[in-house]
C-alpha cells in the first residue's frame, strides 16, 4: 500500500495518489483469486509407475493389471486373438522385455519360446510364475472327464476350495513351487517345467505331461491372481498392501464368476454337456464344471499341429457316437476344419463371433475383451447350444 506524505501539497499529491491507486488496483487484481487461474496452471506430472511389467499372455497381462492398478505399466507380449503356441517375439517385444522390472508368465510349460526370448533380450528382472498355486492335470485327451453328473455341482465348492478363499488346495505344494518362481523364469527342478518333457511326435500330436491352459477354470484364475499379487508384493514391498487389496477385490469377482458358471452349466442335463473344440485347451474347464470332453479337431496342445484325414475321421466318428450336437471353434483359429467336421457329422458349428475364447482374450470392444467377459461369453454359447439358458449374470460381473 502506498502512503501519501503530509508534507506534500494537495496539487502535487493528487497525481501521485492517482498513480498509487492505479498501482494498488493492479496489484490487488493480481492478488485476487482467479477461478480460471488454476486451470491454466500446469499440473505436476503424475508419478511414474513403481514397476515396469511384461506379461507373456493376454490373461496374465489382465490379471497383473488388475492387481497392480496404476502402480505398474503392463505390456503383453501376446496380443488379442493371437496364438500362444505360434508366438515369435519381435524386436520390440525383446526390447520391452529387456527394460522390464518384472516378467509375469503363465508357466506350466505354455511358453515354449520363453527361454530363447529371455536369453535374447538379456532380461535380468524378477519372474513371477502364475501357475505356482494351481494343481496341474493331464491333457483332456489323456484321460476321461465324465464326472458322473449331478454330484459335481453340489460338491464344487468343497472340491475346489472356494470357501476359504485361500486356494491352498490347488496343489501348490504337490508341484514343488515353494519358491513361486520369482528368481527364475522356469520351475527349478519341476516336473512340469516347459521343455522336452512336453514332447510332441512328428505331427505335434499326443502332447504328454500337464495341461498348461490353466486359466479356463475361474478357480484357477483366482489362484493365478494370488500368485501374481504375491510376486508383485515381493518385487515392490512398499506397495504390498495395495497389491493384496486389489487382488482380494478381483478374486471376489472371480468367485462370483465361478458360482455363476456352476449354476449356468447346472441347468444342462449332464448327458448333454458334450464339448468338441479346435485343440486341447479346455481341460481345466471340463474338469471343473462337469463337462464331457469328446475330442479336439487338432489332437494336440499345439494349435499349429497338422490335422490328418485319419484325425478328422476319428473325430467325426466320436461326435456321432457321443451324441454331441455341436462343434465349437476358437476365436484364434480358422473355423474351416470345424466346419468340415460339423458338416460330415451332421451337427452345428459355432465360430466367429460365436466361437470360444481359448488361448487369448479378444480385442477391445469384443465380449472377450476381459477375462470375466470371455468366460461369460463362452459359457453362454455353450449352455445355449446345449439347449438350456444360462443364469442371469450378477451385477458385479457386468462390465
Amino acid at each position: 500500500m502506498t502512503t501519501i506524505t503530509p508534507h506534500r501539497s494537495l496539487t502535487r499529491g493528487v497525481p501521485a495518489l492517482l498513480a498509487a491507486s492505479v498501482l494498488a488496483i493492479g496489484l490487488s487484481g493480481c492478488a485476487t483469486a482467479d477461478p480460471d487461474a488454476d486451470a491454466a496452471t500446469p499440473e505436476a506430472p503424475a508419478a511414474a509407475p513403481a514397476l515396469t511389467v511384461v506379461a507373456s499372455t493376454t490373461h496374465t497381462a489382465e490379471f497383473t493389471q488388475r492387481v497392480a492398478g496404476e502402480l505398474a505399466e503392463v505390456t503383453a507380449l501376446i496380443q488379442a486373438n493371437q496364438s500362444t503356441h505360434s508366438f515369435d517375439p519381435t524386436a520390440s517385444d525383446l526390447a520391452a522385455l529387456a527394460g522390464a522390472d518384472v516378467l509375469v508368465i503363465n508357466g506350466a510349460g505354455l511358453e515354449e519360446w520363453l527361454d530363447d526370448a529371455v536369453e535374447a533380450s538379456g532380461f535380468a528382472g524378477t519372474t513371477i510364475d502364475a501357475s505356482t498355486r494351481v494343481g496341474l492335470i493331464e491333457f483332456a485327451g489323456d484321460h476321461g472327464h465324465d464326472h458322473g453328473g449331478d454330484d459335481h455341482a453340489d460338491d464344487h465348492a468343497d472340491d475346489h476350495g472356494h470357501d476359504d478363499h485361500g486356494h491352498d488346495d490347488h496343489g501348490h505344494d504337490d508341484h514343488g513351487h515353494d519358491d513361486h518362481g520369482h528368481a527364475d523364469h522356469a520351475h527349478e527342478g519341476d516336473d512340469h517345467a516347459h521343455g522336452d518333457d512336453h514332447g510332441h511326435d512328428d505331427h505335434g500330436h499326443a502332447h504328454e505331461g500337464d495341461d498348461p491352459h490353466i486359466w479356463t477354470s475361474a478357480a484357477n484364475a483366482a489362484a493365478m491372481v494370488e500368485a501374481i499379487a504375491e510376486g508383485l508384493a515381493a518385487a515392490d514391498a512398499d506397495n504390498a498392501q495395495v497389491y493384496e487389496a486389489n487382488a482380494a477385490a478381483y478374486i471376489a469377482q472371480l468367485e462370483q464368476l465361478d458360482a455363476w458358471i456352476v449354476e449356468s452349466i447346472g441347468a444342462v442335463d449332464p448327458a448333454d454337456r458334450l464339448l468338441v473344440t479346435n485343440h486341447e485347451a479346455f481341460g481345466y474347464f471340463v474338469d471343473a464344471y462337469d463337462v464331457t470332453y469328446v475330442g479336439a479337431i487338432i489332437p494336440s496342445f499345439d494349435d499349429n499341429a497338422e490335422v490328418s484325414a485319419a484325425d478328422i475321421d476319428r473325430l467325426v466318428a466320436s461326435v456321432r457316437d457321443s451324441g454331441a450336437t455341436a462343434v465349437f471353434s476358437e476365436t484364434t483359429l480358422s473355423p474351416a476344419a470345424a466346419e468340415t467336421i460339423a458338416n460330415e457329422a451332421g451337427v452345428q458349428v459355432f465360430s466367429g463371433n460365436d466361437g470360444l475364447y481359448g488361448d487369448s482374450l479378444g480385442p477391445a470392444g469384443s465380449p472377450g475383451e476381459t477375462y470375466i467377459g470371455s468366460m461369460i461369453h463362452n459359457v453362454t454359447v455353450l449352455v445355449t447350444a446345449w439347449g438350456a439358458e444360462p443364469a442371469p449374470v450378477p451385477a458385479a460381473l457386468a462390465e
